[in-house]
């Protein structure tokens, strides 16, 4: 029970990690559970110590707040510099988005392209043999 603690020291209450101890009152309590923070009526922000005692929960909540609003800009910053990065790789013309370098998803794209161009005239040239050749047979020519 935490209220044996009640005016000691502060030490002795937090050895249990199921106490709370209020430093205005030096009173030794079972932390609130259903509750995130220490209602106002049994301690005083400023005053309730839980875990350890040089730290308050005034304290803690103000550097909690600072750290994860310090993370939250870090990765604000990050995902724009992240989309300014890719931005800065393609530019705007005429509404259309060209590379202005091509990256080797491009570069092995055009060669495909290329690729099949020359197939598709080879192709071509092969059929074109076979309907003259055809048109000679029959002396359609």
């Amino acid at each position: 029970d935490c209220r044996q603690y009640t005016n000691r020291s502060c030490e002795e209450c937090l050895k249990n990690v199921t106490c709370l101890w209020c430093a205005s009152s030096r009173r030794c309590m079972e932390y609130p559970v259903r509750r995130i923070l220490p209602p106002a009526d049994l301690c005083e922000l400023r005053s309730a110590r839980w875990g350890v005692c040089w730290v308050n929960f005034e304290a803690l909540i103000i550097a909690m707040s600072v750290v994860g609003g310090t993370l939250l800009i870090m990765l604000g910053v990050c995902c724009c510099c992240c989309c300014c990065k890719k931005k800065s790789k393609k530019q705007v013309l005429g509404g259309a988005f060209l590379s202005t370098r091509p990256d080797k998803d491009d570069e092995r794209a055009a060669r495909e392209r290329e690729k099949r161009r020359v197939r598709q005239e080879e192709r071509r040239a092969e059929m074109k043999s076979r309907h003259d050749e055809i048109r000679r047979k029959y002396g359609t020519v």
